[in-house]
């Protein structure tokens, strides 16, 4: 049995003074990060991913106001026209005043051209929910976002040592959680 890949034991072996401030760039949420890092060893990848997804699932609404809080804001790309980074910083404000938290999405399913449409879009849709349906919605995007952060994290171990980009961090392509203030 050949055992979890180099980045996994990485991680399992991290000191959790290392690891906790990565695991935070992650989700913010203490409460979830300190499951995550108090699961550890994880044999594969999917427990680790199962893992979080458990731990997401069993964060109380202070938990999930504590991940909200600590999504940062991302930019447009630069290449953005004015009139989708107007919209975009509209569209932002709006669902902030609705429902006093950053608006968070995945789009690692998306190609960096796509993302900005598929925002606004989202903004739009998700304006419409009421604050239940739509605090369940950002619970399900936050884990979303934990479970691709997890797998960059496990994939780039550096990231286990020194300081950590913050949930939201602006990154090539697309960003991965837009509280899109631009």
């Amino acid at each position: 049995m050949a055992g979890p890949p180099p980045g996994l034991r990485r991680f399992n072996t991290a000191p959790r003074a290392a690891l906790e401030p990565a695991l935070l760039g992650c989700l913010g949420s203490s409460r979830w990060v300190r499951r995550i890092a108090a699961t550890r060893p994880y044999p594969d990848l999917d427990a680790l991913l199962a893992a979080s997804d458990e731990a997401g699932y069993d964060l109380a609404f202070s938990d999930l106001a504590e991940a909200l809080a600590a999504e940062t804001p991302t930019v447009a790309p630069p290449a953005a026209p004015p009139a989708a980074a107007t919209a975009l910083r509209a569209g932002y404000a709006a669902y902030e005043s609705r429902f006093g938290h950053a608006f968070v999405i995945g789009l690692d399913d998306r190609r960096p051209g796509e993302c900005l449409d598929h925002v606004l879009a989202a903004i739009r849709t998700r304006l419409g929910h009421d604050p239940d349906h739509e605090r369940s919605v950002s619970a399900d995007e936050l884990r979303r976002l934990a479970r691709s952060r997890l797998v960059r994290l496990v994939e780039d171990p550096p990231r286990l040592v020194g300081r950590q980009p913050g949930p939201g961090a602006v990154s090539p392509g697309c960003p991965d959680s837009p509280s899109v203030a631009v």
